[in-house]
């Protein structure tokens, strides 16, 4: 596998053989930064978590420079930033018990590049050595242009391969905006409920970020909280912790799609769904 960054790095926790690492896994997890795969991806983490037959893979693209830092992390330089970051992930995969943990280094600027497919064809040599039944990456409406950015080089990378190897299910995440917003048959509902020691032991893994003035920690569980009881308004609780995922899946099996307009399918459709209340309720229809 020849990857873009000559400092790119792989790491298999159980000490696995790369060759026989990779053909494992059927969850793959493929985020911007260190620490999003945890926060957004928890569910594949959880439905491979002490599987035999079930492996989790991680992919973070960025190198972690341009990561907030203060308190005992202010006067880090870059460099010991992006070191610091990388032991995370690593840390973390281990936490997880992860197949494979890539962490391909690339600048944020390379990302956020409409003309550089370096990201979306080391992804691709990735997926086709993986072959993953199902991906977990960022939503198409995440405000974080590196996000947004990954997503689209995951769904690029993904068209391109034989349809034979590629995935079955396609899931865009909640990162750096959440997914309340789609209407509610068209969220992927993910339960992580009862989980949520191995979910703060994962992002409490991130130390630098979390002492450095973020507290992904709280924030995280949070939203999966809020999630779980605003869901349903007629109802009571059936879970305690879930995420809403956007199903991208059509994008991937369908390369006739457009993908602007397949996503702002969803944004449109809100739009109706609120101002049909909004209608109805002023009397106007």
């Amino acid at each position: 596998m020849k990857l873009h960054q000559a400092t790119a790095q792989f790491f298999v926790p159980d000490g696995k053989p790369l060759a026989e690492a990779l053909p494992r896994i059927t969850h793959l997890g493929v985020g911007a930064h260190q620490d999003d795969l945890e926060f957004m991806a928890f569910h594949g983490i959880l439905e491979c978590f002490a599987s035999e037959s079930k492996w989790f893979g991680g992919v973070t693209c960025t190198n972690g420079s341009g990561s907030s830092r203060s308190g005992s992390y202010e006067k880090f330089t870059d460099a010991q930033m992006m070191a610091v970051r990388r032991t995370e992930q690593n840390n973390a995969a281990i936490v997880g018990q992860y197949g494979a943990m890539f962490q391909l280094d690339y600048p944020s600027s390379a990302i956020k590049s409409a003309t550089d497919l370096s990201l979306k064809n080391d992804l691709k040599e990735i997926f086709a050595a993986t072959q993953p039944e199902v991906v977990y990456t960022h939503n198409p409406a995440d405000k974080h242009d590196t996000h947004v950015g990954v997503v689209v080089a995951v769904l690029q990378a993904l068209r391109e391969l034989p349809r034979a190897q590629r995935p079955k299910k396609v899931i865009g995440c909640e990162v750096w905006r959440d997914l309340d917003w789609l209407n509610d048959g068209e969220k992927v509902l993910m339960d992580v409920s009862g989980r949520d020691n191995l979910a703060a032991a994962l992002n409490g893994v991130f130390d630098s970020q979390i002492a450095g003035g973020k507290r992904y920690d709280l924030a995280t569980l949070g939203r999966r909280a809020s999630n779980a009881t605003f869901f349903e308004s007629h109802a009571t609780d059936t879970a305690d912790q879930v995420i809403f995922g956007l199903d991208l899946t059509p994008v991937v099996t369908n390369e006739t799609i457009d993908i602007l307009e397949f996503v702002s399918g969803f944004i449109e459709r809100f739009h109706a769904d609120v101002k049909a209340k909004l209608t109805k309720r002023l009397g106007k229809i």
